[in-house]
């Protein structure tokens, strides 16, 4: 599921709350119908192209996370590859992957038990970025994204954890990452929104009902958005296609530079030895989160394994 606007994703994308308290008519019409984040400064509020901060409220969620929304369920032990070709300045493309993994570890934050996702951005075969984020869903079918911790890495190496943010911390609030019921003609809806790390990603609905081809595989009753993020109007537009029981089938430029097209090459159970693999990557990734970016994590409880994964083999 890809959160992918660092060329994802939220895919995967990807997904937002106050220094103002936004009426509770107004969130519960962003929830019903249920980015790239740069270290700098970032209003309190937000933009105003992406509306009221959504308010979370942690009584509207299971006490243990179970990610079934149409457009992007998310079951533990599956695995999902976005790839592509990110085109840039000089017109040169890279091969470009996005390799999304549910985990079976979950996390508390801000109240909410949420589920782990670990998420890989690979370019021209070597790894860009590594992230955990963490996402619940609401008892209107709203996916929420709570926090997100982007490992850096260049040459092989760790760089930081730069933007990096929680709900809760630092202003961090939550945000939106699927509606519940999306609908077109809703309000522009927030995905996240961390000002202390400049990182406001924003969504809309754009159509429903699509049939979209991705080579000679095709999708049906496909859900169509458009998603920017107003500290970074360089990077564009970008849209996402999700189809029905599946999730990201396809990720577009629709402005900005270094344009990014990604598709859906495999959505499938991973078997018990590499799913043990990526489980032991995320909690080691989780343990460093609180040294590398330790003015956001230090305070975080640990991930913990208290889901079931269905493997295959």
């Amino acid at each position: 599921m890809s959160r992918q606007r660092r060329a994802r994703t939220t895919w995967l994308g990807a997904l937002i709350v106050p220094a103002l308290l936004v009426a509770t008519s107004a969130v519960a019409a962003a929830a019903a119908g249920g980015g790239s984040a740069k270290p700098a400064g970032g209003s309190a509020a937000g933009s105003a192209a992406c509306g009221p901060v959504p308010v979370l409220d942690a009584t509207t969620f299971p006490g243990s996370p179970a990610i079934t929304n149409t457009f992007q369920p998310m079951a533990p032990g599956t695995q999902f590859l976005l790839d592509g070709v990110v085109v840039d300045k000089s017109g040169a493309s890279h091969p470009h992957r996005i390799q999304t993994t549910v985990t079976d570890l979950t996390k508390v934050l801000d109240g909410v038990r949420t589920l782990v996702i670990h998420e890989q951005d690979i370019q021209d075969g070597q790894l860009q970025e590594s992230e955990l984020y963490f996402v619940s869903q609401d008892r209107n079918g709203a996916i929420w994204t709570l926090g997100e911790y982007p490992e850096e890495y260049s040459g092989g190496k760790l760089t930081g954890a730069p933007a990096s943010w929680l709900s809760g911390v630092a202003g961090g609030h939550a945000g939106i990452a699927m509606q519940g019921n999306p609908q077109t003609g809703t309000p522009v809806y927030r995905q996240g929104f961390a000002p202390s790390v400049g990182f406001e990603d924003c969504a809309s609905v754009v159509q429903t009902g699509q049939h979209v081809c991705n080579g000679t595989t095709c999708y049906d009753n496909v859900l169509v958005t458009d998603e920017f993020a107003p500290n970074a109007p360089s990077d564009g537009h970008q849209r996402k296609y999700y189809a029905p029981g599946i999730g990201t089938v396809k990720v577009g430029a629709a402005s900005g530079v270094d344009p990014e097209t990604l598709t859906l090459t495999s959505a499938s159970k991973l078997c018990a030895a590499a799913f043990g693999q990526i489980r032991q990557q995320a909690i080691a990734q989780d343990g460093r989160s609180s040294s590398v970016a330790k003015k956001v994590y230090s305070g975080a409880p640990a991930a913990a394994q208290t889901l079931t994964a269905q493997l295959t083999c």
